[in-house]
């Protein structure tokens, strides 16, 4: 009979308090019987479940879930209606108005410092590393406007404040210097009407416009200079700063030894007397003569027409040589870059 009750007992505490009974009456379906869903619409027009959150009786999750399924059964699925157009242009007229504020001008001391430290100037500029820079304005060697830094640090505009290294200026605006061996044949002009070849063919692909410095006829080779800095350009032709150009002639002697002092008294041409600042002997091979002329004038065919009416024309003429840059061994037709103390020695030469 014990045993009997035990088990009536049991079975009456089993009957409705079980696990399963109780999750049964709380509506909510056991661990294994749940179903995750990642967002698929609801049939009965609610929103469908989220990943990872269980599903309750109404489509939804718990009791939002069951009340989103009763909305949305009875909206049968239909959206929110849409705002209407005069509320839609009074939002963006707002968000206009807060966009196109002007800027905060913030105090100098929080804003970035005006210019550029000196040293990187000068290591743009093809001075030297930014250390070795350093060292330059340690040693003095730099000047700002006609005064010698003495510290560190220095904050300079490079297109206005005017930059010497050793008394030489140096090229930190945005300005180039070409030197060209000009080849014979090729017409001293950066374009030419009728085709031939000219300076311009040999600075093709560049992103500023260039302009020659001075004139060599047709047939004439040597040193032309090439920039796109135009008050250089002016000063180095312009008769007032005297400028010397040199050049090598080769014409048939016997030549008199007092042609050199003719050539500097001067030689009257038609339109002028011309005179040679220098006049030497370079190499003599029997009657074949290589001399050199230094002059600073620069009226057309100067040179030519000087020996000519000396009674020595002339062969082949090289200019090897202007103002301070000389032509060396740079090859027949090549173009190389201004070295930094060129450009400087030539800005020196006419007082820039």
């Amino acid at each position: 009979m014990r045993s009997s009750g035990r088990n009536s007992n049991r079975n009456y505490r089993g009957a409705g308090n079980s696990r399963d009974d109780r999750q049964k009456r709380t509506g909510r379906p056991r661990p294994e019987e749940r179903r995750y869903d990642a967002g698929s619409p609801d049939r009965s027009g609610g929103s469908g479940t989220a990943k990872g959150a269980p599903r309750g009786k109404g489509g939804g999750t718990g009791a939002g879930g069951r009340a989103g399924g009763r909305t949305g059964g009875r909206t049968g699925g239909r959206s929110a209606p849409a705002r209407p157009r005069e509320y839609e242009a009074q939002l963006e007229e707002r968000n206009r108005a807060r966009h196109s504020k002007p800027p905060l001008k913030l105090p100098k001391t929080f804003g970035e410092p005006e210019g550029e430290r000196l040293q990187k100037v000068l290591a743009r500029a093809g001075m030297g590393s930014r250390r070795a820079c350093e060292e330059l304005i340690d040693q003095r060697r730099v000047e700002v406007n006609g005064r010698i830094v003495t510290e560190q640090g220095l904050r300079v505009d490079p297109e206005q404040d005017e930059i010497k290294v050793d008394g030489l200026t140096i090229a930190t605006q945005s300005f180039l210097f070409f030197a060209l061996n000009k080849p014979a044949g090729v017409v001293s002009s950066m374009e030419d009407p009728e085709g031939r070849q000219c300076l311009g063919d040999y600075v093709t692909n560049r992103e500023t416009r260039l302009f020659h410095v001075g004139r060599l006829d047709t047939e004439t080779e040597g040193l032309i200079l090439l920039t796109n800095h135009g008050e250089l350009a002016h000063r180095l032709t312009h008769p007032r700063y005297g400028v010397r150009k040199t050049y090598l002639a080769a014409i048939q002697g016997p030549i008199p030894r007092d042609l050199g002092k003719r050539l500097k008294e001067g030689v009257k041409l038609e339109d002028g007397y011309a005179r040679a600042d220098h006049f030497k002997v370079v190499e003599n091979t029997g009657k074949n003569y290589l001399v050199e002329v230094s002059l600073h004038e620069g009226r057309k065919h100067i040179v030519r027409r000087m020996l000519a009416e000396s009674g020595f024309p002339v062969d082949r003429l090289v200019r090897t040589r202007f103002g301070p840059i000389a032509l060396g061994d740079q090859k027949s037709g090549w173009l190389r870059r201004l070295t930094n103390t060129e450009v400087g020695m030539l800005m020196n030469e006419v007082g820039l």
